[in-house]
Protein backbone atom coordinates (compact mmCIF):
# COMPACT_ATOMS: atom_id res chain seq x y z
CA UNK A 1 0.00 0.00 0.00
CA UNK A 2 1.42 3.83 -0.79
CA UNK A 3 1.34 6.08 1.69
CA UNK A 4 1.89 9.90 0.72
CA UNK A 5 3.20 8.28 -2.09
CA UNK A 6 6.27 6.51 -0.23
CA UNK A 7 4.83 2.67 -0.48
CA UNK A 8 5.54 -0.36 -2.39
CA UNK A 9 5.43 0.43 -5.97
CA UNK A 10 6.78 -2.90 -6.95
CA UNK A 11 6.23 -6.30 -6.51
CA UNK A 12 9.15 -8.72 -6.40
CA UNK A 13 9.64 -12.49 -6.65
CA UNK A 14 12.13 -15.15 -6.95
CA UNK A 15 12.10 -17.75 -9.08
CA UNK A 16 14.99 -20.88 -9.56
CA UNK A 17 15.74 -22.42 -12.52
CA UNK A 18 15.10 -25.73 -12.41
CA UNK A 19 11.67 -24.98 -10.07
CA UNK A 20 9.61 -27.21 -12.02
CA UNK A 21 11.93 -30.31 -11.44
CA UNK A 22 13.34 -29.92 -8.43
CA UNK A 23 12.14 -31.81 -5.37
CA UNK A 24 9.85 -30.43 -2.38
CA UNK A 25 10.47 -31.55 1.04
CA UNK A 26 7.85 -31.29 4.04
CA UNK A 27 9.75 -28.93 6.91
CA UNK A 28 8.02 -27.66 9.91
CA UNK A 29 7.81 -24.20 10.72
CA UNK A 30 8.02 -22.37 14.25
CA UNK A 31 4.87 -22.56 14.52
CA UNK A 32 4.01 -26.37 14.03
CA UNK A 33 3.00 -26.54 10.44
CA UNK A 34 4.92 -28.24 7.49
CA UNK A 35 4.72 -26.49 4.57
CA UNK A 36 7.07 -27.82 1.56
CA UNK A 37 10.01 -26.35 0.29
CA UNK A 38 12.76 -26.55 -2.80
CA UNK A 39 15.30 -29.28 -1.49
CA UNK A 40 18.71 -28.38 -2.03
CA UNK A 41 22.15 -30.96 -0.92
CA UNK A 42 25.41 -29.51 -0.07
CA UNK A 43 27.90 -28.35 -3.18
CA UNK A 44 24.67 -27.82 -5.32
CA UNK A 45 24.01 -24.23 -7.62
CA UNK A 46 21.54 -22.32 -6.70
CA UNK A 47 20.30 -19.84 -9.65
CA UNK A 48 17.41 -18.41 -10.96
CA UNK A 49 15.93 -14.44 -11.48
CA UNK A 50 14.90 -12.13 -9.56
CA UNK A 51 11.56 -10.50 -11.01
CA UNK A 52 10.24 -6.60 -10.94
CA UNK A 53 7.12 -5.67 -11.63
CA UNK A 54 5.83 -2.54 -11.77
CA UNK A 55 2.64 -1.65 -9.83
CA UNK A 56 1.92 1.84 -12.03
CA UNK A 57 3.59 1.49 -15.31
CA UNK A 58 3.45 5.06 -15.45
CA UNK A 59 6.07 5.29 -12.81
CA UNK A 60 9.91 4.94 -12.72
CA UNK A 61 10.95 3.38 -9.68
CA UNK A 62 14.36 5.12 -8.64
CA UNK A 63 16.21 2.55 -6.31
CA UNK A 64 20.36 2.92 -4.95
CA UNK A 65 21.09 -0.92 -6.19
CA UNK A 66 19.46 -4.11 -6.14
CA UNK A 67 20.87 -7.21 -4.86
CA UNK A 68 20.53 -10.85 -4.29
CA UNK A 69 22.01 -12.78 -1.59
CA UNK A 70 22.34 -16.48 -0.16
CA UNK A 71 22.02 -16.85 3.21
CA UNK A 72 22.37 -19.39 5.89
CA UNK A 73 22.36 -18.82 9.90
CA UNK A 74 21.23 -20.02 13.31
CA UNK A 75 18.37 -18.12 15.07
CA UNK A 76 18.49 -18.62 19.14
CA UNK A 77 14.45 -17.76 20.29
CA UNK A 78 16.00 -16.43 23.41
CA UNK A 79 18.13 -14.21 21.63
CA UNK A 80 16.12 -13.07 18.72
CA UNK A 81 17.78 -9.85 17.76
CA UNK A 82 21.11 -11.75 17.00
CA UNK A 83 21.06 -13.83 13.55
CA UNK A 84 24.45 -15.97 13.78
CA UNK A 85 25.34 -16.49 9.81
CA UNK A 86 27.56 -18.93 8.57
CA UNK A 87 26.91 -18.51 4.85
CA UNK A 88 26.81 -15.48 3.51
CA UNK A 89 26.76 -14.53 -0.73
CA UNK A 90 25.94 -11.66 -2.50
CA UNK A 91 25.73 -11.04 -6.31
CA UNK A 92 24.93 -7.31 -7.14
CA UNK A 93 21.87 -7.13 -10.08
CA UNK A 94 22.11 -3.45 -10.63
CA UNK A 95 23.66 -0.43 -9.98
CA UNK A 96 22.13 2.74 -8.27
CA UNK A 97 19.60 4.05 -11.24
CA UNK A 98 15.79 3.56 -12.14
CA UNK A 99 13.89 0.75 -13.32
CA UNK A 100 10.98 2.14 -16.09
CA UNK A 101 9.38 -1.17 -16.97
CA UNK A 102 9.10 -5.31 -15.68
CA UNK A 103 11.95 -6.96 -15.67
CA UNK A 104 13.95 -9.46 -14.40
CA UNK A 105 17.83 -10.25 -13.47
CA UNK A 106 19.51 -13.37 -13.69
CA UNK A 107 21.37 -15.06 -10.83
CA UNK A 108 23.86 -18.28 -9.92
CA UNK A 109 25.66 -18.90 -7.25
CA UNK A 110 27.53 -21.91 -7.90
CA UNK A 111 28.42 -25.10 -6.20
CA UNK A 112 27.41 -23.31 -3.12
CA UNK A 113 28.64 -24.76 0.42
CA UNK A 114 25.92 -25.79 3.04
CA UNK A 115 27.32 -27.87 5.84
CA UNK A 116 24.09 -27.87 8.15
CA UNK A 117 20.91 -29.84 7.67
CA UNK A 118 17.81 -27.48 7.86
CA UNK A 119 16.41 -27.34 11.50
CA UNK A 120 13.60 -26.48 13.42
CA UNK A 121 13.26 -26.90 16.91
CA UNK A 122 12.17 -25.91 20.39
CA UNK A 123 15.03 -23.08 21.04
CA UNK A 124 16.89 -22.77 17.76
CA UNK A 125 16.08 -21.99 14.29
CA UNK A 126 18.44 -22.92 10.68
CA UNK A 127 17.31 -21.88 7.84
CA UNK A 128 18.29 -21.22 3.98
CA UNK A 129 17.07 -18.73 2.41
CA UNK A 130 17.53 -16.06 -0.44
CA UNK A 131 16.96 -12.51 0.09
CA UNK A 132 16.46 -10.31 -3.00
CA UNK A 133 17.10 -6.57 -1.81
CA UNK A 134 15.94 -2.95 -3.82
CA UNK A 135 17.72 -0.32 -2.09
CA UNK A 136 15.69 3.13 -1.66
CA UNK A 137 16.61 6.22 0.63
CA UNK A 138 13.17 5.42 2.78
CA UNK A 139 12.55 2.15 2.94
CA UNK A 140 14.13 -0.93 1.14
CA UNK A 141 11.94 -3.96 -0.77
CA UNK A 142 12.85 -6.82 0.14
CA UNK A 143 11.66 -10.33 -0.72
CA UNK A 144 12.60 -13.60 0.81
CA UNK A 145 12.17 -17.38 -0.11
CA UNK A 146 13.37 -20.37 2.12
CA UNK A 147 15.02 -23.38 0.43
CA UNK A 148 15.70 -26.87 2.66
CA UNK A 149 18.89 -28.15 2.85
CA UNK A 150 19.30 -31.75 3.50
CA UNK A 151 22.48 -33.37 4.34
CA UNK A 152 23.57 -36.78 3.09
CA UNK A 153 25.78 -39.44 4.78
CA UNK A 154 27.35 -43.16 3.60
CA UNK A 155 26.74 -46.18 5.43
CA UNK A 156 29.36 -45.93 8.31
CA UNK A 157 32.10 -48.35 8.32
CA UNK A 158 32.21 -48.91 12.25
CA UNK A 159 28.53 -49.76 13.28
CA UNK A 160 29.01 -51.62 16.42
CA UNK A 161 26.05 -53.70 18.61
CA UNK A 162 25.17 -51.83 21.95
CA UNK A 163 25.04 -54.39 24.89
CA UNK A 164 24.66 -53.24 28.46
CA UNK A 165 23.59 -55.34 31.64
CA UNK A 166 22.29 -52.80 34.22
CA UNK A 167 20.30 -53.73 37.55
CA UNK A 168 19.28 -53.40 41.09
CA UNK A 169 21.51 -55.74 43.11
CA UNK A 170 19.64 -58.85 44.23
CA UNK A 171 16.31 -57.47 42.79
CA UNK A 172 16.77 -57.04 39.07
CA UNK A 173 19.31 -57.82 36.32
CA UNK A 174 18.86 -57.56 32.62
CA UNK A 175 20.69 -57.78 29.62
CA UNK A 176 20.02 -55.55 26.66
CA UNK A 177 21.04 -54.79 23.16
CA UNK A 178 20.73 -53.33 20.38
CA UNK A 179 22.14 -54.05 16.80
CA UNK A 180 23.65 -50.94 15.85
CA UNK A 181 24.89 -47.96 17.57
CA UNK A 182 24.21 -45.34 14.22
CA UNK A 183 20.68 -46.00 12.12
CA UNK A 184 19.27 -43.79 9.27
CA UNK A 185 16.01 -42.50 9.27
CA UNK A 186 14.13 -45.13 7.40
CA UNK A 187 15.99 -47.97 9.78
CA UNK A 188 15.03 -50.70 12.16
CA UNK A 189 16.16 -50.79 15.29
CA UNK A 190 16.23 -54.40 16.19
CA UNK A 191 17.08 -56.24 19.93
CA UNK A 192 16.37 -58.46 22.68
CA UNK A 193 16.17 -57.87 26.25
CA UNK A 194 17.03 -60.66 28.27
CA UNK A 195 16.16 -61.62 32.47
CA UNK A 196 19.13 -62.51 34.03
CA UNK A 197 17.40 -62.23 37.83
CA UNK A 198 13.48 -60.84 38.38
CA UNK A 199 13.07 -60.19 42.29
CA UNK A 200 10.68 -56.99 41.59
CA UNK A 201 7.11 -57.45 40.12
CA UNK A 202 7.67 -55.54 36.76
CA UNK A 203 4.03 -54.83 35.01
CA UNK A 204 5.31 -53.24 32.04
CA UNK A 205 7.94 -51.76 29.62
CA UNK A 206 8.61 -49.82 26.79
CA UNK A 207 11.45 -47.96 25.10
CA UNK A 208 11.29 -44.51 24.54
CA UNK A 209 13.16 -42.58 21.44
CA UNK A 210 13.70 -39.34 23.32
CA UNK A 211 15.43 -36.19 21.29
CA UNK A 212 17.20 -33.97 23.13
CA UNK A 213 18.24 -30.35 21.80
CA UNK A 214 20.74 -28.50 23.61
CA UNK A 215 21.18 -24.64 22.82
CA UNK A 216 23.81 -21.60 24.18
CA UNK A 217 27.06 -21.96 25.69
CA UNK A 218 28.58 -21.99 28.70
CA UNK A 219 26.06 -20.37 31.78
CA UNK A 220 23.11 -20.14 29.27
CA UNK A 221 22.36 -23.36 28.34
CA UNK A 222 19.94 -25.30 27.15
CA UNK A 223 18.55 -28.56 27.17
CA UNK A 224 14.90 -29.60 25.82
CA UNK A 225 13.78 -33.33 26.12
CA UNK A 226 10.82 -34.53 23.49
CA UNK A 227 9.55 -37.89 23.35
CA UNK A 228 9.14 -38.25 20.07
CA UNK A 229 7.84 -42.20 20.64
CA UNK A 230 6.53 -44.57 22.68
CA UNK A 231 6.58 -48.70 21.85
CA UNK A 232 5.57 -50.98 24.46
CA UNK A 233 7.40 -53.73 24.00
CA UNK A 234 5.90 -55.92 27.64
CA UNK A 235 2.62 -55.85 29.26
CA UNK A 236 3.08 -58.10 31.76
CA UNK A 237 5.23 -59.70 34.25
CA UNK A 238 8.36 -61.56 33.35
CA UNK A 239 10.70 -64.50 34.57
CA UNK A 240 13.87 -65.10 34.91
CA UNK A 241 15.12 -66.38 31.69
CA UNK A 242 12.73 -64.30 29.10
CA UNK A 243 14.11 -62.77 26.41
CA UNK A 244 11.76 -60.25 24.91
CA UNK A 245 12.42 -59.32 21.07
CA UNK A 246 12.35 -55.37 19.85
CA UNK A 247 11.61 -54.00 16.53
CA UNK A 248 10.98 -50.67 16.25
CA UNK A 249 10.58 -49.09 12.74
CA UNK A 250 12.22 -45.74 12.62
CA UNK A 251 10.35 -44.17 9.02
CA UNK A 252 6.63 -43.48 10.80
CA UNK A 253 8.11 -40.76 13.48
CA UNK A 254 9.86 -36.91 12.82
CA UNK A 255 13.41 -37.42 12.85
CA UNK A 256 16.06 -35.47 11.96
CA UNK A 257 19.97 -36.86 11.61
CA UNK A 258 22.40 -36.49 14.87
CA UNK A 259 23.83 -32.97 14.93
CA UNK A 260 26.48 -31.98 17.39
CA UNK A 261 27.66 -29.15 18.24
CA UNK A 262 26.60 -27.05 14.79
CA UNK A 263 28.31 -23.57 14.17
CA UNK A 264 29.01 -23.96 18.51
CA UNK A 265 25.47 -22.96 18.63
CA UNK A 266 23.28 -25.86 19.22
CA UNK A 267 23.16 -29.74 19.12
CA UNK A 268 20.82 -32.61 18.23
CA UNK A 269 21.62 -35.99 19.92
CA UNK A 270 18.79 -39.22 20.37
CA UNK A 271 18.41 -41.90 22.98
CA UNK A 272 16.71 -44.90 23.25
CA UNK A 273 15.69 -44.76 27.07
CA UNK A 274 14.31 -48.40 28.33
CA UNK A 275 11.55 -47.57 30.76
CA UNK A 276 10.74 -50.37 33.76
CA UNK A 277 7.51 -50.01 35.61
CA UNK A 278 6.87 -51.96 38.53
CA UNK A 279 3.40 -52.82 40.61
CA UNK A 280 3.58 -49.91 42.96
CA UNK A 281 3.79 -47.37 39.76
CA UNK A 282 8.08 -46.80 40.16
CA UNK A 283 9.19 -46.51 37.03
CA UNK A 284 13.43 -47.27 36.35
CA UNK A 285 15.09 -46.61 33.19
CA UNK A 286 18.61 -46.39 31.24
CA UNK A 287 19.07 -44.37 28.56
CA UNK A 288 21.58 -45.07 25.71
CA UNK A 289 22.43 -42.58 22.94
CA UNK A 290 22.64 -43.72 19.49
CA UNK A 291 23.43 -41.56 16.37
CA UNK A 292 21.19 -41.16 13.18
CA UNK A 293 21.91 -40.36 10.04
CA UNK A 294 20.14 -39.47 6.26
CA UNK A 295 21.03 -42.13 3.89
CA UNK A 296 20.22 -41.08 0.14
CA UNK A 297 17.70 -41.94 -2.34
CA UNK A 298 21.26 -43.55 -4.40
CA UNK A 299 22.45 -45.93 -2.47
CA UNK A 300 23.27 -49.50 -2.27
CA UNK A 301 20.17 -51.56 -2.02
CA UNK A 302 21.11 -54.16 -0.23
CA UNK A 303 22.12 -54.64 2.97
CA UNK A 304 26.08 -55.41 3.60
CA UNK A 305 27.12 -58.71 4.70
CA UNK A 306 27.91 -57.38 8.39
CA UNK A 307 24.42 -56.13 8.65
CA UNK A 308 22.67 -58.94 7.42
CA UNK A 309 24.53 -60.69 9.76
CA UNK A 310 23.29 -59.06 12.56
CA UNK A 311 19.70 -59.32 11.39
CA UNK A 312 20.24 -62.76 11.59
CA UNK A 313 21.74 -63.22 14.64
CA UNK A 314 18.74 -60.95 16.36
CA UNK A 315 15.94 -62.53 14.82
CA UNK A 316 17.25 -65.61 15.71
CA UNK A 317 17.17 -67.71 19.37
CA UNK A 318 20.50 -67.54 20.02
CA UNK A 319 21.39 -66.05 23.63
CA UNK A 320 22.80 -63.14 24.15
CA UNK A 321 26.88 -62.80 25.37
CA UNK A 322 28.33 -63.01 28.10
CA UNK A 323 27.47 -60.80 30.98
CA UNK A 324 29.56 -57.95 32.49
CA UNK A 325 29.23 -55.79 35.54
CA UNK A 326 25.66 -54.77 35.84
CA UNK A 327 24.83 -51.28 35.37
CA UNK A 328 23.15 -48.66 37.35
CA UNK A 329 19.71 -48.85 37.02
CA UNK A 330 17.79 -44.97 37.56
CA UNK A 331 14.53 -44.34 38.47
CA UNK A 332 11.94 -41.43 37.52
CA UNK A 333 13.36 -39.09 40.15
CA UNK A 334 16.81 -38.80 38.37
CA UNK A 335 18.52 -40.64 40.61
CA UNK A 336 21.03 -43.35 40.34
CA UNK A 337 19.61 -46.52 41.94
CA UNK A 338 24.01 -47.86 43.71
CA UNK A 339 24.52 -51.11 43.79
CA UNK A 340 25.43 -52.29 47.36
CA UNK A 341 27.24 -55.74 48.07
CA UNK A 342 25.31 -58.25 50.05
CA UNK A 343 22.43 -55.78 50.49
CA UNK A 344 19.06 -55.20 48.57
CA UNK A 345 19.02 -51.49 46.56
CA UNK A 346 17.72 -48.53 47.58
CA UNK A 347 13.93 -48.24 46.67
CA UNK A 348 12.98 -45.74 43.92
CA UNK A 349 10.63 -42.77 44.47
CA UNK A 350 7.39 -43.74 44.57
CA UNK A 351 5.48 -41.51 41.62
CA UNK A 352 2.03 -41.32 40.62
CA UNK A 353 1.40 -41.41 36.94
Amino acid sequence: MSFFGFGQSVDVDILLNDADSRRRAEHKTEDGKKDKYFLFYDGETVSGKVSLALKNPNKRLEHQGIKVEFIGQIELYYDRGNHHEFVSLVKDLARPGEVTQSQAFDFEFTHVEKPYESYTGQNVKLRYFLRATISRRLNDVVKEMDIVVHTLSTYPELNSSIKMEVGIEDCLHIEFEYNKSKYHLKDVIVGKIYFLLVRIKIKHMEIDIIKRETTGTGPNVYHENDTIAKYEIMDGAPVRGESIPIRLFLAGYELTPTMRDINKKFSVRYYLNLVLIDDEERRYFKQQEVVLWRKGDIVRKSMSHQAAIASQRFEGTTPLGEARTPGPLSDSGNRQLRIKSNSSAEKGTKRKN
